[in-house]
């Protein structure tokens, strides 16, 4: 599976942006990303939304007292806003707002740019092992995974689901998932997902691209109510949190 998914990155379409290169545009702009790739399963589309409502909207109402507690250890951590906010590319390669507490210190996108080691490093995986900019606090957050408790709204607002693959950058679809992009891209992007349960940073790239494509091929509401339930197991561990 992984020497099949390397052999799809390795020919990279030539894909367009919009505006200074931020966005990736849809399939009926860009040609490359074709809504309903797959076969339509209005069954199982209509259950998993329920599902990812409901589910998010308990969680969400739930989480209240740690939202709460997270968001003044933010606060009082360094300078900067509470909630970050960063463009993903979400499904049929419509852009969207993606939501998590702060856990870096302010203008970190800024500090990546301006060392060229260290954004060498960054281009590699699009995930740093050893961040200089993460806060203390931050890093704490990333461990537990309680950065990603504001993608509740997207998933509300229906950006994204409980389980999918990973929201992603769209340099880092052109550069490492290349013609896989399409297939990945043809559903939601997940707060959880085949890779958050399968070691996260301890596992490589080739496998991370394998790991969403096994998802979007086998995808099913009872693969998902397994992801779920595996979840919070991957959590506690902390197996591969970075």
């Amino acid at each position: 599976m992984v020497a099949t998914v390397t052999n799809a990155v390795v020919a990279e379409p030539e894909l367009r942006h919009h505006g200074q290169g931020n966005h990736w545009l849809s399939a009926q702009a860009a040609g490359l990303v074709r809504p309903s790739e797959l076969v339509s399963r209005p069954v199982y589309g209509f259950a998993k939304r329920t599902l990812d409502v409901h589910l998010a909207l308990v969680a969400l109402l739930l989480a209240i007292p740690v939202l709460i507690v997270v968001a003044v250890a933010v606060r009082l951590s360094s300078p900067g806003p509470i909630l970050f906010r960063h463009t993903r590319i979400g499904r049929d390669g419509r852009p969207f707002t993606i939501l998590k507490f702060r856990t870096m210190v302010k203008d970190a996108e800024r500090v990546l740019e301006l060392d060229p080691e260290l954004k060498a490093r960054f281009v590699t995986c699009f995930k740093l092992q050893q961040d200089c900019r993460v806060t203390r606090v931050g890093s704490v957050l990333r461990k537990l995974s309680l950065d990603e408790l504001p993608q509740l709204v997207n998933i509300l607002r229906g950006d994204m689901s409980l389980v999918g693959p990973r929201p992603m950058l769209a340099e880092e679809l052109r550069t490492k998932y290349g013609s896989a992009a399409i297939r990945v891209l043809s559903v939601a992007p997940g707060l959880t997902g085949l890779w958050q349960v399968s070691g996260r940073s301890l596992t490589c790239y080739e496998e991370r691209i394998a790991l969403d494509l096994s998802y979007v091929a086998r995808r099913s509401f009872l693969l998902d109510l397994l992801i779920i339930v595996r979840t919070p197991i991957a959590l506690l561990t902390m197996r591969g949190a970075h």
